[in-house]
Order: structure tokens, then C-alpha cells, then sequence
């Protein structure tokens, strides 16, 4: 074992010894590398408590500004990666729901998936506003608007108006309720939500509960 002895400015001096300087530099090192192993556990661990950004903004509601949706229109936002169809329906559109009952297969929607608040043929808070989820209740498409009724739709003569879905011709009406012998087996889905004004409404939130 060898002592160097340094001097440094002002006449002082010190005494290194290198073997004390090669130890330290190893305990150095070696908690370096015990910190970096530790580290690299434990972020994965953290981080599968931490729910992504993006996670958290899929299951966020939607609020949705409505005022400018003209009776007799659709406009389609995204909630939870799923499209969501408002429909302001104007009168004969309301009226062709008493015409479309006869044809439906679950005109009184007893086995749809919708909130406890959501009766009638109108499937809705408002009559005049439709909310449902804009995939069919069979394979998982999404449907078309097909609002125009009779022959000038091309679907047939007594056509009330309502949704084709193109994959495997499912039908709805302007409630989203399917009609008899479809491959869908069930009505549109109705998600949860709620008016926080008159032109104004937030979905996947609600004040009464489902």
C-alpha cells in the first residue's frame, strides 16, 4: 500500500491513499447500479397504478353543444371510442314512431340496454332529441341515417324512416327499436345522460341514475 502525498495551494497539504480511493469509487459504482436496478422495477410497478391520459379521457362524458342542430338533423360525437348519434327530430319524424310499431320486434324496448329514466316509444329525456350509440346491436357496425320515408328511400314502400345498417341489413326506427326477423337482436343502445340546458347536454353523466 502506497501513500501519495499532494500538495495544494496555501502550503497545505493531504495524504490520498489509493486504496481507499479505489474502494470508494467501487461502493460508488456498485450503488449506482443498485439504484438503476431499483428504479427500473419499480417504475412498471408505479406506473400500472397510474391510469394513462388516455385512458381517463375515454371513459370521460362528453358534453356536447347542441344549438345549432336543426330539427331534422344528426350530429355524431365520440364517447368511450364509440360514436354517439343526437337526432332532433322534427314532427313527422315523432309521428312515424306509432307507424313503425307494428313492424318492430321489441317496440316497447322491455330487453334494450338504456337508463331506468328513458320510457316510451320516444327512447328519450326530450322527445325531440334521440341519444343512442351509433352501432348496430349485431356484429358491431354502424348503421346509416336513413331518414327519408317511403319508396324515395329505396328500402321499400312502407319505410318510416330510420337507420339501415349496410353489413347485414339490419333496420331501426327513428328510436333506434329494430324491426322484426333482423339479424340485430336487440334496439340501439341508449348511453346515460343528461340536459345541463336547453341547447346543452353531457352523456355518460346523469343526474337521476340509471
Amino acid at each position: 500500500m502506497s501513500n501519495d502525498k499532494q500538495d495544494v495551494p496555501g502550503g497545505a497539504s493531504f495524504s490520498c491513499s489509493c486504496a481507499d480511493t479505489n474502494r470508494r469509487q467501487l461502493l460508488a459504482a456498485t450503488a449506482v447500479v443498485g439504484g438503476a436496478v431499483g428504479v427500473g422495477t419499480a417504475v412498471p410497478f408505479v406506473a400500472s397504478f397510474l391510469p394513462s391520459e388516455r385512458a381517463k379521457a375515454a371513459g370521460a362524458p362528453v358534453e356536447v353543444d347542441i344549438s345549432r342542430l336543426q330539427p331534422g338533423e344528426m350530429m355524431t360525437v365520440e364517447w368511450r371510442g364509440k360514436p354517439v348519434w343526437i337526432v332532433r327530430r322534427n314532427k313527422e319524424m315523432l309521428e312515424s314512431l306509432k307507424k313503425s310499431e307494428t313492424m318492430l320486434a321489441d317496440p316497447g324496448s322491455s330487453r334494450s340496454d338504456q337508463p331506468s329514466y328513458i320510457k316510451g316509444m320516444a327512447r328519450a329525456i326530450k322527445d325531440e332529441y334521440f341519444v343512442c350509440v351509433g352501432i348496430c346491436t349485431h356484429l358491431g357496425c354502424s348503421p346509416t341515417a336513413k331518414f327519408v320515408p317511403g319508396a324515395e328511400s329505396g328500402i321499400g314502400d312502407d319505410w318510416p324512416g330510420g337507420f339501415l345498417c349496410p353489413c347485414h341489413g339490419s333496420r331501426f326506427d327513428l328510436s333506434g327499436r329494430v324491426f322484426k326477423s333482423m339479424p340485430a337482436p336487440d334496439n340501439l343502445v341508449i348511453p346515460p345522460h343528461t340536459y345541463l340546458s336547453d341547447t346543452r347536454l353531457i352523456i355518460g353523466e346523469d343526474t337521476k341514475g340509471a
